[in-house]
Order: C-alpha cells, then structure tokens, then sequence
C-alpha cells in the first residue's frame, strides 16, 4: 500500500519513495538538555514515534538518528547571548555535564514512560566536535564560510535561494531575533557555525581559530553525515525549527556537498494550552511528571495526542486529559472483552478493517482517522479474539499498550508532608500569607514542591 507524508520542503503531500527499497533512514532534531522537556515537547517525539512505527508497519527497517544538544545552542537564534548549557549550570551552580547528564536522564525517563521507542542511533553533540570541525573546514575551504573577530559565520550570499522552507523574503523581514549583532558579518542572515570562545568560557576547544565552540546548527549536519550520508530520507522536528535551524542545516550541506540532505521534511505543530501558548509566566508548563502527580498514566497523552493531526495545532486542557483517560480504560476494555469473546467473525471483515486502518495511517499519519476505525473494532457487537488480535495489531502503531493494565503513577505523599500542605491551606484562607510562604519553604526542604494553580494546589517530589 503507498505511503504518504506531507513534506515541508515541497509544501505538498507526496508519495514516499525511499532511497533503499527496505532502509528508512531518519534524522530527528533531540532535546537541548538544558531543563525539563515538556509536554509541547513531548508532543513532536510522539508524532516521531508513529512515524517510526508506521514505517515499521509498512515493513521498513529503520536507521534512525537523534542528537542530544549539550553545547552551542545559544540563548537567541541570532548568534547572540550565551550558551543555553552554560547559563543553566551557572543558575544550579553545577558544570554544564552535570547539567547534560540530569536533563538527558529525565529526558529519557520520558520517552519510557510515554512507550516511546529509542532510535537506533544517539549522538552527543560533545563526542563530535572533531566532525564538526571537519564539517567547518570543509565550508571553508569551498568559499561558503568566512572568519571575524568573534565567529566562523556561513555566507549566505553563495546559496542559490535562501531560505527554501520557509520561503520567507529576507527583504521584506522587521528586525527581530536574528539580528546583525556581529558588524563584521557581511549579512545580518548569516549564521555562526563555529564562534571564538571568552577566556573564562566554560566549554571550549582548540580549533584553527583557536580555543572555540560549535554553533548550534553544524552539529545536526556533522552527525546526520556521519550516521547517515549527505543524502537520507527523511529529517523531523517541530515547527519552530522551520525558520531559523533547519534552513541552516540545509544550506550548510548543500555549501559542503551541492545536495539538501532529506528528500522530506516533516514538521510537528504547536500545543497550545488552555488556548493559548504555554510560557513560565502564565504558569502552565506542564511536564509529563505533573500529569503522573495528578494520577494519570502518562499514556493517557499519547492517546490524547492522537484526537488532532500532527500537523494541526493540539489544545490541551486538564478536562480533556481526564475524559482522555476514561477512554484509555475504555479502549482497554473493549480489547478483553474481544479477547475473551466466543462470537463468530468473518475474516473478510477483518481484512477490510484492518485495509482501513492502513490506509489512514498511511495518509501523513492520520491518526484521529486510525482511530475512528479502532473505536470501530472496539464497539463491535459481536465479540471475537479476532477482533482482539487485531486491536494488538493496531496497538504496534499506537504504543498504548492496551494488553496492560492503566498505572495509577500518582506519586505517593508522605503524611508528614500531607499535614504541612493542610496546613499552608488554612494559612492561605485565613491570608496569613508570611505563615504560607514559610510552610511552603519548609515543605520545599523537606523535597516537595507545591505549585497553586486554579484547580487547587499540586504538590510533587523534587530533587534536593
């Protein structure tokens, strides 16, 4: 059956034609693991996975790469303020590896709880700046590159059209986040791709422009070579990434080798919450431990995640997430009752349930259509371990794991600190907001951190 995804690059949907017969091979843009992931981030590695499980589905081997970024991704995409790395292990007093190594740990903690499968191949962007330095000379050398005072920047004047994704006229752009910053570069477009490092900064190495760091945007195409070659099949991340690093990317390879390095492009949307964008000052960024302290099995959001397109924007909401969970335990259900079932079923019927789902799945991964048809198969009348044995089938694409048992993960709380909480509670109703504030700083050393939010207070172990 043909298989179909809409690709950014051409701005159409397009029949899936890979380079080998039976090897998908896929670069996915990973976490800078500078603070928690969240759940909006969550929401493109989810898309990602059922990319990998429907190609897997469609009987394709996978040779899929994602890096970690532990260095050079600056606080602004304009090549200016300081590593984000950097500015976080200032914050926790800790070195920027210690803060790499805690955020990849939760990072994957994530992935596992929400069934997501690991690539096949993870690439630290530390293990390759020997790549990315090779990567830099090469541009160099071709007349793509050129050096300042600060900084290696790309020449963007050498390319035959920037940018090609998202066919933005330079010309016409207001000043915004990628500024000239630099008044050496030639372009305020230009971008660094390897930046000359402070005596005090704390990651840097010897290069031929001396002790340097990477910019944010070669190492994406220094390991994609490696892994992968000048040319895969397909390159994933999340919208954002559109404007400003996957154009780079693009005109870094075709500087080094004349070639874009991914036939397709494929572009997860926004989560939105409550309607609107989840920022820190709002008090919405949620994470998935949040959804585990309020009790709910974080594949709860993988099956809410399925209710829109990965290509439209998803709006989450705690009464969606709970009406969510009740058609997990629904789902979950109606998969045991098939399964313990004695009915009779034609297999036709099968067969032709099973076409439908393909195709739906296979039309850019539509998975609110997929889900239509197990819903489907779920409410049958007749109840038949056929019917059941196809849900299982169906579930190797939706990872919902609906042989299991829903996990209540609440974490449990202390009674000792539950006290202190009813405490605060009387504090705050009787204003006596100094006695509030100390109840919360003592319930903050004793390793619980409240957050009060309009449903009441959430309350969550933190790690001292």
């Amino acid at each position: 059956m043909d298989l179909y995804f809409y690709n950014t690059l051409t701005k159409k949907k397009e029949k899936f034609v890979p380079i080998d017969d039976k090897e998908v091979r896929i670069y996915s843009c990973g976490p800078t693991v500078y603070k928690d992931a969240t759940i909006g981030n969550m929401r493109t590695n989810i898309f990602q996975d059922v990319l990998r499980r429907v190609l897997k589905y469609n009987g394709y081997t996978l040779k899929h790469a994602m890096n970690i970024t532990d260095v050079g991704h600056l606080v602004s995409d304009g090549d200016e303020g300081e590593d984000k790395m950097i500015k976080t292990a200032r914050e926790e007093h800790k070195s920027p590896m210690e803060i790499a190594e805690y955020y990849t740990k939760l990072f994957f903690q994530d992935l596992e709880l929400l069934n997501i499968e690991t690539p096949e191949i993870i690439c630290k962007a530390t293990d390759h700046i020997k790549e990315m330095l090779e990567y830099v000379e090469k541009l160099v050398e071709n007349g793509y590159a050129y050096e300042t005072s600060t900084a290696i920047y790309f020449d963007i004047s050498k390319l035959d059209k920037y940018p090609i994704l998202s066919n933005l006229n330079l010309e016409e752009q207001k000043a915004g986040a990628r500024v000239d910053v630099d008044k050496e570069k030639k372009s305020p477009y230009d971008f660094a791709l390897w930046i000359k490092a402070p005596e005090n900064h704390l990651m840097k190495w010897d290069s031929p422009w001396g002790a340097s760091y990477p910019g944010w945007h070669i190492e994406c195409s220094a390991m994609g070579q490696k892994y992968l070659g000048e040319q895969f099949d397909i390159h994933t991340g999340g919208i954002d990434l559109i404007p400003t690093h996957h154009e780079n990317e693009i005109a870094q390879s075709k500087g080094r080798c004349g070639k874009i390095p991914a036939n397709y492009w494929m572009h997860g949307e926004y989560l939105l919450i409550d309607g609107g964008k989840m920022s820190k000052s709002l008090g919405n960024v949620y994470l998935i431990k949040d959804l585990c302290q309020r009790g709910y099995d974080p594949l709860v959001y993988r099956l809410f995640s399925y209710s829109c397109h990965y290509r439209n924007k998803l709006n989450f909401t705690w009464e969606a997430i709970e009406a969510t969970s009740k058609s997990l335990e629904r789902l979950k259900n109606g998969y045991q009752m098939h399964l313990e079932g004695k009915d009779n079923v034609d297999d036709e019927e099968i067969k032709q349930l099973e076409e439908k789902f393909h195709q739906a799945i296979n039309d850019d991964l539509n998975m609110p259509a997929a889900m239509g048809i197990v819903w489907e198969v779920v409410r049958m009348e007749k109840k038949s371990p056929k019917f059941a044995e196809l849900l299982a089938k169906f579930d190797t694409v939706l990872g919902l794991k609906i042989g299991e048992k829903t996990k209540n993960v609440q974490t449990e709380i202390p009674e000792e600190i539950m006290q202190l909480v009813e405490q605060r509670k009387q504090a705050r109703e009787s204003k006596d907001w100094a006695k509030s504030d100390e109840l919360r700083e003592l319930i903050k050393n004793k390793g619980y951190e409240i957050k009060d939010t309009k449903d009441g207070m959430e309350i969550r172990k933190v790690e001292l």
